[in-house]
Order: C-alpha cells, then sequence, then structure tokens
C-alpha cells in the first residue's frame, strides 16, 4: 500500500490506512492489534511513521498503546476530533520530524555560538544548567523544563543574531503546542533520562567555553541523537527490549570527518 499524494502529512496518511484496517476487520473493542512492524510491512512504509500515526490515533482515543503489551482498540470514532491549537501547520509535525528539524538547527546555531559567546552568555548558560539541577533534585523537573529550555535558549542568544534566537524561540513553541509531542512524553516514567541530557548539556557547555566551533556542534547533535533514541526506545510497542532501530539522521560526525580528511 502506496502513500497517495496530498496536503497531509505521512504519518497522517498512515493514520487513515490504519483506521480503514481497523474498520475492514473490523477489530472489537479491546481486540489486540498486530505488532507495530507487521504494520509496517502491511502498509509497505517505515515503522517511524507507523509509530506517529499510533501517536495521533491513541490522541483521538481510538487505540491505546501499551508498553510491552502491544496496540489495543479502544473506541470505534473513525473520525479525529480537531484539536485546539495555535493554527501552523508545524504544529501537525510528528515529534521525530520535529526533533531532525532541531538537530539540524540546533547543531549549526551551537558552531557559531561557540565563536560568537561572550563572558556574560556563558554565564547565563551556567546559570540555566544550575537550574536544570535543582529541578532534578526537586523532581520539578515532571512540570516544568525551565533549566533545559533556558540552556538551549542561552546558546541561541550567544550567536547574537536575532533572527536564530526567533527561529528557535519558534522551534520550541511548536513543540509545547504539539500534541502529539506531549503524548509521547506521557510514556516516560521517571527522570532518569533527564540525568543524562544533563550530562550531555555539560558536554556541549565545556565546548562552549573552549570555543571549540566543532566540538560544540558535534555534543548539539549528539545531544538531540540521545533524545531522539531515548523517545524511541519509549515509543515502541513491539518489545520491551527494542533492538536498536533509529530514525534516519543527518550524519553529522561521518560528514565532519570526511570534510576534515579531504
Amino acid at each position: 500500500m502506496k502513500l497517495n499524494s496530498s496536503q497531509q502529512r505521512p504519518y497522517q496518511e498512515v493514520g487513515e490506512m490504519l483506521r480503514k484496517l481497523i474498520a475492514q476487520k473490523p477489530y472489537a473493542i479491546g481486540e489486540r492489534l498486530p505488532p507495530e512492524r507487521e504494520i509496517a510491512e502491511k502498509l509497505n512504509v517505515t515503522r517511524t511513521l507507523v509509530r506517529e500515526a499510533l501517536i495521533m490515533l491513541e490522541l483521538e482515543g481510538l487505540i491505546e498503546v501499551r508498553r510491552g503489551a502491544g496496540i489495543f482498540v479502544l473506541g470505534e470514532r473513525m473520525t479525529p476530533e480537531p484539536v485546539a491549537h495555535e493554527a501552523s501547520s508545524c504544529n501537525d509535525a510528528g515529534p521525530f520530524e520535529m526533533l531532525q528539524a532541531r538537530q539540524l538547527l540546533e547543531s549549526n546555531i551551537a558552531e557559531f555560538a561557540a565563536i560568537q559567546a561572550t563572558r556574560d552568555d556563558i554565564r547565563k548558560m551556567r546559570q540555566a544548567l544550575e537550574l536544570e539541577e535543582r529541578e532534578l533534585a526537586s523532581g520539578a523537573v515532571n512540570e516544568t523544563e525551565n533549566g533545559d529550555m533556558n540552556f538551549h535558549l542561552a546558546i541561541a542568544q550567544a550567536t547574537h543574531n536575532s533572527m536564530l534566537v526567533e527561529l528557535f524561540k519558534q522551534s520550541w513553541q511548536w513543540r509545547e503546542n504539539n500534541t502529539m509531542w506531549s503524548q509521547l512524553h506521557r510514556h516516560l516514567a521517571n527522570t532518569h533520562y533527564r540525568k543524562e541530557w544533563l550530562s550531555d548539556h555539560k558536554k556541549i557547555l565545556v565546548a562552549l567555553i573552549k570555543k571549540d566551533a566543532r566540538a560544540a556542534k558535534l555534543a548539539m547533535w549528539q545531544h538531540l541523537e540521545n533524545v531522539k533514541r531515548r523517545l524511541l526506545q519509549f515509543s515502541d510497542v513491539d518489545d520491551i527490549d527494542f533492538d536498536g532501530y533509529l530514525f534516519d539522521s543527518w550524519p553529522l560526525d561521518k560528514v565532519s570527518d570526511q570534510q576534515n580528511e579531504s
């Protein structure tokens, strides 16, 4: 089954395919759907698109994804209710599409910030990391991500380019308004992964302090790759022991190595 050319995003088209499969069977309420891998093969699409389509259908109340158990039909509603959010096509982007865009944008922002950053910029980054550590210690990170956001914002501000700052702010706002992103985060049961990301942030800061542009770019790229891997792990519905499948990423580390050799 191939994707049709339309105004819908690819994962929305896959969601429509899944609705038709559920209706054609038909699956009873409480019945389990085939595993994610089988669905991807049947529809001839990637597992990433299936995963994002499942999040969309879960938001609509049609299915429930139970980690380690499978995908279960919850209801018979076949048309989604409109979601109230800021009018923007980017709010319809899948969470992994958004992460890919951030990876491309923020790795380059970090590279430029390493050259432009002042002592005051570095101070703001340190303050953001201190806030992030306090949030982790208090457990407030479940309700707020101020330290995380402030750190990434401070890096954008360190470029001293107002357009780059606004691009970052807009991308973060799209994330905050994205219901699929919020739904995916609901499956995160603890804050252990936040400590990993704080460690990533510290590596980025070290590169920025040293004014090492390449190291800063690679550190930011790897940080967002780590975020992506963690979210893919938590979003898997086939098996608790996920086999390491990754969403396609721009191979920044390999490209950089090739450029240095030439």
